[in-house]
């Protein structure tokens, strides 16, 4: 239960979602993610970080080996949600 509420909350799987093919600086995590405050980045960087998934390094921000494989996990869902919105599209 504790990775589906770090998960829902707000911004934090937008967050993964970015980090899960490159490695961005704060300012490009923020822009990438529409803007998001300052603030809330702050925050959720310090959950996401707390949590193992993501470091900082001399490059950005960027997901850890672990999580790199929550992202690879849910490789199956993104598949069976296009397949959804493709149903949902008929």
């Amino acid at each position: 239960m504790a990775v589906f509420d770090l998960l829902g909350r707000k911004w934090n799987m937008r967050i993964l979602w970015e980090l899960h093919k490159t490695s961005l600086s704060f300012r490009a995590l923020q822009q990438s993610c529409d803007g998001m405050s300052p603030s809330v980045l702050n925050t959720r960087i310090k959950q996401l970080t707390d949590a193992k998934l993501v470091i900082s390094s001399p490059e950005g921000y960027k997901l850890t080996a672990l999580g790199t494989s929550l992202m690879e996990t849910l490789d199956p869902l993104r598949d069976w949600s296009a397949q959804w919105k493709e149903q949902l599209s008929k």
